[in-house]
């Protein structure tokens, strides 16, 4: 409950922060280049190399994979259709593409089903949200970005990118069964710790709800997509995969329900993809979700 209102405060102090005179005009990028450059590779420093890996959790992750998969097919082909601007197009795959498998996921998977369920939920983040908001979430954001880009630079950009970079070496860890205990854990706990802060303080500098902005017919496509549609065909899907009163199941529902996630709308944002668009998918998906969620608890029990 204690992460729930931190949340919701979080984004209410950044909206209210705006009113401020001299809140400069780039604080929002200036908080998420802090966010990508210091709090991302911590957190992978800090839990991948801890992380158990199973052959049965790996449908749960692959739902965050279907979902990025089928968001870059269906907006692509809706963008094409409605003749959207690059940009915009960028938006909508990336930032409902991606689910909030983390600050927000963790602490209502952790009241709903347990440790059980928080350690799926781990693996469903790192192993799937993580990877795709490191990697194939740059190269949408390099393709639909203003002007073209070669293939060697994207990949640079990749290999560059230091939550990406500093993955491969927590999985090389893992790997090595190395963890960081003592004084770098707690360095990295507290470095951690700033992300749902800051990062909902960004948001909500950025946004602007009026009648204009809940008139935008793509910020309801991208929410629709993201706290329905998905939901839907996993709940239908994987019913004939897991028993339905397995906990694998209830997890990859639960998490696939989650609202849009925050590092997706911080790398859209950097890449000038629709930035009004991208805080305005996370600063109105979060409060809503909790009311899809609770639909979507009742439904797989």
């Amino acid at each position: 409950m204690t992460n729930l209102i931190l949340v919701i405060l979080c984004l209410t102090i950044g909206i209210l922060l705006q009113r401020v005179k001299e809140m400069p005009d780039n604080a929002p990028k200036t908080l998420n280049t802090y966010l990508i450059y210091i709090v991302l590779p911590a957190l992978a420093l800090l839990h991948i190399p801890e992380t158990a890996l199973s052959f049965e959790l790996l449908l749960p992750v692959l739902t965050a994979w279907i979902s990025f998969g089928l968001s870059w097919l269906i907006f692509g082909t809706l963008g094409r259709k409605f003749s959207w601007s690059k940009t915009t197009t960028g938006c909508l795959i990336i930032v409902p593409g991606l689910a909030n498998t983390s600050f927000i996921g963790f602490p209502i998977i952790e009241a709903l089903y347990g440790s059980e369920g928080l350690k799926i939920a781990l693996l469903v983040d790192q192993a799937g949200s993580f990877i795709i908001v490191s990697s194939i979430a740059i190269i949408v954001a390099s393709i639909y970005g203003h002007g073209k880009q070669r293939k060697r630079d994207v990949t640079k950009k990749i290999l560059t990118f230091p939550p990406f970079l500093f993955f491969l070496i927590a999985i090389a860890m893992n790997i090595d069964q190395v963890t960081l205990t003592g004084i770098p854990h707690e360095i990295l706990k507290a470095f951690a710790a700033t992300l749902t802060p800051i990062a909902l303080i960004a948001v909500g500098l950025q946004v602007k709800i009026n009648a204009q902005t809940l008139s935008l017919k793509a910020l309801w496509y991208g929410l629709g997509y993201k706290l329905i549609l998905m939901p839907v065909l996993i709940f239908i899907s994987y019913r004939w995969i897991f028993n339905p009163d397995d906990i694998l199941y209830k997890v990859s529902v639960m998490e696939t329900a989650m609202a849009p996630m925050i590092t997706g709308s911080i790398i859209a944002i950097n890449h000038d993809l629709n930035p009004k668009l991208a805080s305005l998918l996370v600063g109105i998906g979060i409060p809503l979700s909790f009311g899809t969620l609770l639909g979507w608890y009742y439904l797989v029990g």
